[in-house]
């Protein structure tokens, strides 16, 4: 038996090949991080090595202090997580203070975790507080649907959020309370990392300007489903838009109001109109 052979590393590895096969993760772009259970960490500490120095992230969150997280590596590709995991994946624990990480597992060749693990870690301390400790993946990617919609649509939580759900009768269902949107912000610093941490006390799933999607989830299935609705429901609306044709129906705001009620959903109803 290897590390491999473990359920949760097989289903972390399964992740980034499927999003590398969606096509959402040209060259080193994306990144993705899950939070193990203890059993998880104790199940897969056997193979874990002498570890690192500790580095210290430059953010802190005291309920994150003594976990384990899988990672996927600075400059990594997703594209050879499946080839050659242990170069291209790591595992960290955070220190007592909730503040340092060091890798005990994985980056054979060297590296360090995701050049955003910090907002990935600020995320993961919220989704942990906002959902009892149920969501444990947070998860970036570049579906390009959703990044042009950020090129015609206001970008508020209202407009992207109707837009998504009247381009699919399944979103509504997915993700009632809808999503939030960042405006552009230069990537992996503190501002982009702290305006998605004020979204996600709120939010499953948050757009960025001009680059991508963030989502979070309480295990693989459910991040990479979201992931994969929203970007399906980008691509309808963005066909829809550039057939050049007038939209002669839609899903009406009583439509989905109907859709929660019969799914026994609740949706943001301050996005829906009177």
């Amino acid at each position: 038996m290897s590390i491999f052979d473990i359920p949760v590393m097989q289903g972390y590895i399964r992740m980034c090949r499927d999003g590398w096969e969606q096509n959402w993760h040209e060259r080193n772009g994306g990144n993705l991080t899950y939070r193990l259970t203890e059993a998880e960490a104790k199940q897969l500490s056997p193979y874990f090595r002498t570890p690192g120095s500790w580095v210290n992230m430059g953010v802190k969150a005291e309920n994150l202090a003594g976990e384990y997280f899988i990672a996927t590596g600075s400059g990594k590709y997703f594209r050879n997580v499946d080839l050659a995991p242990q170069d291209n994946l790591c595992i960290v624990e955070i220190n007592e203070a909730g503040d340092s990480y060091r890798i005990v597992w994985g980056l054979e060749k060297g590296g360090r975790p995701t050049s955003e693990f910090p907002s990935h870690f600020m995320n993961h301390s919220v989704r942990k507080a906002a959902t009892g400790g149920e969501n444990r993946v947070i998860y970036h990617a570049h579906p390009a649907n959703v990044i042009a919609m950020t090129y015609v649509l206001p970008l508020t939580d209202k407009a992207f959020s109707r837009a998504l759900w009247q381009s699919a009768t399944e979103c509504p269902v997915v993700f009632p309370g809808g999503v939030g949107v960042v405006k552009w912000m230069v990537p992996g610093g503190a501002d982009i990392a702290l305006a998605t941490c004020k979204l996600m006390e709120k939010y499953d799933a948050a757009v960025w300007a001009h680059h991508g999607l963030f989502v979070s989830g309480p295990d693989f299935d459910t991040a990479f489903g979201l992931m994969h609705t929203i970007e399906k429901a980008a691509q309808i609306y963005m066909l829809v838009q550039s057939s050049g044709k007038p939209v002669l129906q839609t899903i009406f705001d009583d439509d989905l109001r109907a859709i929660a009620r019969d799914f026994g959903v609740t949706l943001r109803e301050e996005f829906l109109e009177k």
